[in-house]
């Protein structure tokens, strides 16, 4: 059963752009610390996203309705290394370096409105974990998380935004309770906010700016519920349930903010509500050296308006995933199809010299029928 229970950590693999407003490359899960002994593993995951929009209306003389915009989001590549330690019978430490939030956004020149837009946002986090054990099969989890960030944004209009690098601390607060004979385990973790204040060099065209500037950005909290246990010989079920507070997250330097373009004064990226994503799936143990999962996913969509730097509205995914165990070495493959959510883009309030009724513009651009394709390799070894 052990080898079973180790293909549900597929589910860390599968990072996609179409998760937690399209930012979040980490699920922050602890899993690792249940792992018997000491313990070591390596992750990578690639992925191809396909993100396109139809424009809705004609901006003037820069671009006409009915105008593709591309695929504006770029494929890209998540790494993460982990360390678990044995101290005694009691406590286990973790160490686990990861990226927690990413953008790589650019739409290709095609007539679309945002022809030309680029946005990047670059993360890494360490976190330093602890789990204490009690003898009535319930453990403590505590730890500090640092978290490294960078940013920078250039738009369609001559607008850009490059921020400096911000390291800031949060916490790791969680309770846990198994039943390793049935290979029964649940745990409940809190990550706390953590807030970068960055500097920022932005550069407008009009009115005309080139200034150094300073604002706050806010990783949002998170809450993760994940469980697992076996229900026949050979067989686990598992899942988990995330909620993050992605309405406390946005992106607003103070130029962009005060821009006379910017009439309603829209933050660069922001999120009406926060994300609740759901994953359930089974576990089977084939022979001694090979087992699999199969798991599918959902998250909640946000409604409203979808910014124009991440133009997506929940997601639904399905994945599988292997793993070959031998002596004291796992690997593990996985891959997860993404139906990402469709969703419209405002029309930017400056287009219509601000007469937007009860300050809705309409929509922009509508984003529909997108995907995204994610597989990942976890290399795992005990000693």
């Amino acid at each position: 059963m052990r080898r079973v229970i180790m293909t549900a950590s597929a589910l860390a693999l599968g990072a996609t752009a179409a998760t937690a407003g399209g930012i979040e490359r980490s699920g922050q899960s602890v899993g690792i610390l249940f792992e018997q002994g000491n313990y070591v593993e390596f992750n990578i995951g690639r992925v191809r996203p396909d993100v396109s929009g139809t424009q809705q209306i004609t901006a003037g003389q820069l671009s006409p309705a009915g105008v593709n915009s591309g695929d504006m989001a770029k494929d890209y590549t998540t790494m993460s290394l982990g360390l678990k330690m044995k101290v005694n019978d009691r406590i286990d430490a973790a160490l686990i370096i990861d990226e927690p939030v990413g953008a790589d956004v650019s739409y290709p020149i095609t007539g679309y409105l945002y022809g030309g837009s680029t946005a990047d946002i670059n993360s890494y986090a360490t976190t330093a974990l602890l789990r204490y054990k009690f003898d009535n099969n319930i453990s403590l989890i505590g730890g500090l998380r640092a978290v490294r960030t960078n940013g920078n944004v250039a738009l369609f209009n001559g607008y850009t935004m490059s921020t400096d690098t911000q390291t800031d601390f949060g916490y790791v607060l969680g309770v846990a309770w198994e039943k390793p004979e049935i290979a029964a385990r649940v745990a409940l973790t809190y990550n706390s906010a953590i807030t970068h204040d960055f500097n920022a060099h932005e550069v407008n065209l009009s009115p005309a700016a080139d200034v150094m500037t300073t604002f706050e950005t806010e990783i949002p909290q998170s809450l993760t519920l994940e469980g697992q246990t076996g229900v026949a010989k050979d067989t686990l079920v598992f899942g988990s349930i995330r909620w993050v507070d992605w309405s406390a997250f946005q992106i607003a330097p103070p130029i962009y903010m005060d821009s006379p373009a910017n009439v309603f004064k829209d933050p660069l990226v922001s999120y009406d509500n926060d994300s609740i994503t759901y994953t359930l799936g089974v576990g089977r143990r084939f022979n001694e050296n090979w087992s699999g999962a199969m798991f599918v996913s959902h998250e909640t969509g946000k409604d409203g308006y979808a910014g124009n730097l991440g133009p997506t509205d929940g997601s639904t995914a399905v994945g599988l995933a292997a793993t070959y165990t031998r002596d004291n070495l796992k690997i593990t493959g996985g891959v997860r199809y993404v139906m990402i959510g469709d969703a419209e883009t405002e029309t930017p309030a400056a287009l219509l010299a601000g007469n937007c009724p009860n300050g809705d513009c309409g929509t922009f651009g509508k984003f529909t029928d997108n995907h995204a394709v994610a597989i990942g390799l976890r290399i795992g070894y005990s000693f």
